[in-house]
């Protein structure tokens, strides 16, 4: 049997820490006329390739999330590549897609979570918590056999009420000043040559924030995609913040997106309460005024 989903306090009800889904509670779940599935498949060298394959097939019932558009707001050349979009745009989009207070929503990608965790991400930060990531995603559910579909629908609207909580997101002024005072850990989530500044084939500057410890955010994985035990996880970011609190950390990575995922990891970990940078590295070179550390920390 599935574990019950219990729609958080934020919304008016009890917290319920699970942020993951495992592929058999999905699947008995898709009949319900209370879930809302989203499809969050994307690739950063080829961005129109995730509602490409979308189209062609996925999850029955489930609609497409853009990272690009749904999950992202304009670019003005220096605030990153996926800066977050205005609360109340993302909350329009939620609706659209059928979401009310009571819905549980369910995300997924092919690629461990990474932009499933940028979904999950925004929805806790305009309020809303009952979201959670399909363990394993769309390559499990292949694997499994589990029912698929090109065919789309048309969801009745939902309706949702706004609750952002600033204290989530953390701008490039106070990533300058935590330079000096040094009271927060920046936690790089990109793989580690792109840490250290000996490739970069996203951005024009190679480097990390001078402090900046790495965590590649594809170590959190198993082989199949799905999450490491919560365990594991905690062992291992614990190595990491040292006598930190989890809630000094900050997650950075190249333009907020696979940040998400090392954030999920830790909140899964049950180790709760770190923020995000959201313009990542992206905004971080745009001033080249701003400094650049290359090699390990």
């Amino acid at each position: 049997m599935p574990e019950t989903f219990v729609v958080p306090a934020r919304q008016g009800e009890v917290i319920d820490a699970v942020m993951l889904i495992s592929t058999a509670e999905l699947n008995d779940l898709l009949q319900q006329p209370d879930v809302v599935i989203f499809d969050c498949r994307h690739d950063l060298t080829d961005p129109e390739s995730g509602l490409k394959r979308f189209t062609e097939s996925h999850i029955a019932g489930a609609q497409f999330a853009g990272v690009d558009t749904d999950l992202s707001g304009a670019k003005n050349g220096t605030n990153g590549r996926h800066p977050l979009p205005p609360p109340s745009a993302f909350a329009a989009f939620l609706e659209r897609g059928g979401v009310s207070a009571s819905t549980r929503v369910f995300a997924y990608d092919d690629v461990g979570g990474q932009y499933a965790a940028r979904l999950w991400w925004m929805a806790r930060w305009i309020g809303f918590d009952g979201v959670r990531v399909l363990d394993g995603g769309w390559p499990k559910w292949l694997a499994e056999h589990r029912p698929v579909t090109a065919e789309t629908t048309t969801p009745v609207a939902g309706q949702l009420s706004i609750n952002v909580d600033e204290s989530m997101v953390l701008t490039t002024d106070d990533v300058v000043a935590n330079l000096a005072e040094g009271a927060q850990l920046v936690i790089d989530a990109r793989a580690p040559a792109r840490y250290r500044g000996e490739v970069e084939p996203l951005d024009p500057v190679a480097g990390h924030i001078p402090g900046a410890a790495n965590r590649f955010f594809q170590d959190n994985l198993q082989t199949d995609t799905s999450f490491r035990p919560a365990s594991e996880l905690a062992e291992a970011f614990s190595r990491i913040l040292g006598d930190r609190k989890p809630a000094t950390v900050i997650h950075q990575c190249g333009s907020g997106i696979t940040a998400c995922a090392n954030l999920l990891a830790m909140e899964h970990a049950g180790l709760t309460g770190s923020k995000l940078y959201a313009g990542s590295w992206s905004e971080w070179v745009a001033d080249p005024s701003r400094p650049v550390a290359t090699g390990s920390r």
